[in-house]
C-alpha cells in the first residue's frame, strides 16, 4: 500500500522552504542596498548582481523598489552568496576573524596603558611603527585616565594600533 503513494511524496525543498530561502536572499540584497558606495565597491560582486544593486538605489517608489528587491533576489539564486554574506560579515565586524583581531587590539591597548615594557614588546614586532607618535598618544591615554576625563586619546590610540597593527 505505502509503494502506490511513494510516487507522491515530496522529492525536493517545500514551497516554505523555497519561500524562506528566497526572502533570505532579498534580506541580503536589502543589505546590499544599504551599503555606502564605497563599501560596496570593496565586496567582489558579479556585475549582474552590481547593476541590480546600483538600479535599487535609483528607485524611490515603494512598489518600484519592491520589485527590483525581488529581481535581486531572483538573481541571487544562480549565484554562490555564501562569499559575499561573509564578506559582508567582515564589512560589519561580524565575523570570528574581525572579532579576534578587535580583541587582539584591545588586549595591546590595556597592555601598552598599563606597561612601560608593552612598549618594547610592540616595537619589537612593528619596528617601522613611529615609536614617538605611539609614546606621545600612550601619554596622553594615561593622563586622560587619570584625570578622569573621556577617553578620547585612548580611543586614537586603538585606531593607531588598528592601523598599524598585522
Amino acid at each position: 500500500m505505502e509503494d502506490e503513494y511513494e510516487e507522491f511524496a515530496p522529492t525536493g525543498p517545500s514551497k516554505s522552504q523555497k519561500k524562506r530561502e528566497m526572502h533570505a536572499l532579498q534580506d541580503l540584497g536589502e543589505e546590499l542596498v544599504k551599503l555606502s558606495q564605497d563599501r560596496l565597491d570593496k565586496l567582489d560582486l558579479p556585475e549582474a548582481l552590481y547593476d541590480a544593486v546600483m538600479d535599487a538605489r535609483r528607485f524611490t517608489k515603494h512598489e518600484a523598489r519592491r520589485r527590483q528587491m525581488q529581481f535581486i533576489g531572483k538573481v541571487m539564486r544562480d549565484i554562490d552568496t555564501e562569499p559575499i554574506a561573509e564578506q559582508l560579515a567582515e564589512l560589519k565586524g561580524e565575523s570570528d576573524a574581525a572579532k579576534a583581531n578587535f580583541h587582539a587590539i584591545e588586549r595591546w591597548r590595556e597592555r601598552l596603558l598599563a606597561d612601560d615594557a608593552a612598549l618594547t614588546d610592540w616595537l619589537a614586532q612593528h619596528p617601522s611603527d613611529d615609536s614617538q607618535q605611539l609614546r606621545n598618544l600612550i601619554r596622553n591615554a594615561r593622563k586622560e585616565a587619570a584625570d578622569g576625563k573621556p577617553p578620547k586619546s585612548s580611543r586614537e590610540l586603538f585606531r593607531w594600533l588598528r592601523e598599524h597593527g598585522d
